[in-house]
């Protein structure tokens, strides 16, 4: 199948989409980047939620300050801590000169808290007096600091949920979710997988070595059929499979990665190994916990840094 016309394609703030139900986001996204409140954002993984923090900040009044990101999942406690507030030298074993912290490089900008359902209680306490009070203190100081930041959040799961099972704090909900604003899954967005399929085949055909100039009909079939649980990451991942394994200047079915074509992957009926037991072990946890780290590492007997890291050398 040859590419459709353009038609109502746009580009929001490197986020392509023709389809309606994303028009009136995008409209929505321009509204509250006029304020300076707190915005949450809710969406699954995938669909683009740091594309949407970084659009809020580049309308709004803060465009000329500092945007900074950081994913809440991704560190223990004592780092997630260090990463946001900084620390002074001899916080701690390793900490041999001062640093600042995101807060304070963000100081007139943006901070985005990714995950933020994950931060830990104790640090929620004093990201709570951050956007309270506009002040913190270092990890091992004493001395305030004063800062001028907004703060954007994201999460894929409910805070409500969260706050009724002791995992977050009320007080800290309602702080960051003064503008709770939902991006709408791939599977939602009419038109959109094509769309961003070829907005994807152009990125790869740049690259060279290979140009696709159509998109077979049965492969578009299989796409438009998928639930993409990986939304937008996950499509533009099968394109560049598709491109990268095919030959020709058509992206043809047998291209396209096997849960596409409804296979189970190749490796599957191979022996299983001592990481692919632990790697079950720990999704199994996980799915039983809903994705709740704490939990699922009190399950498994091992403290949370450790789930964390296993995660890491695992791809989980």
């Amino acid at each position: 199948m040859t590419r459709p016309l353009p038609g109502e394609l746009i580009d929001f703030h490197g986020m392509v989409s023709r389809s309606p139900r994303m028009r009136e986001f995008f409209a929505l996204v321009e509204r509250v980047a006029r304020t300076d409140s707190s915005i949450l954002i809710r969406g699954e993984t995938g669909t683009g939620k740091e594309l949407v923090a970084r659009a809020i900040h580049d309308l709004s009044p803060r465009a000329r300050g500092p945007f900074r990101a950081v994913n809440c999942a991704t560190f223990t406690p004592e780092l997630l801590a260090s990463e946001l507030f900084g620390h002074v030298r001899g916080a701690f074993t390793g900490a041999v000169r001062d640093r600042r912290g995101l807060f304070s490089v963000a100081d007139k900008g943006t901070l985005f808290l990714d995950e933020v359902s994950e931060i830990p209680l104790d640090i929620q306490a004093r990201l709570l007096r951050v956007l309270q009070e506009q002040t913190f203190v270092p990890v091992g100081g004493t001395d305030p600091i004063h800062v001028d930041v907004r703060v954007i959040s994201a999460t894929n799961r409910a805070l409500r949920r969260d706050v009724e099972e002791g995992r977050f704090r009320a007080d800290l909900m309602y702080r960051i979710r003064v503008v709770p604003i939902f991006l709408p899954p791939l599977a939602e967005r009419e038109g959109d997988v094509e769309a961003l399929a070829w907005h994807f085949v152009d990125e790869f055909n740049a690259r060279g070595g290979r140009r696709i100039t159509q998109i077979h009909p049965r492969a578009l079939d299989a796409m438009l059929a998928y639930r993409w649980p990986g939304n937008v990451r996950e499509l533009r991942n099968a394109v560049e499979h598709a491109w990268a394994v095919g030959v020709g200047e058509a992206l043809r079915l047998d291209d396209l990665p096997p849960e596409l074509r409804g296979e189970d992957p190749p490796d599957s009926a191979r022996p299983a190994t001592a990481v692919d037991d632990e790697r079950d072990r720990i999704r199994q946890a996980l799915r039983v916990a809903r994705g709740r780290k704490g939990e699922a590492a009190a399950a498994l007997g091992m403290s949370r840094s450790t789930l964390w890291r296993k995660m890491r050398e695992l791809g989980l």
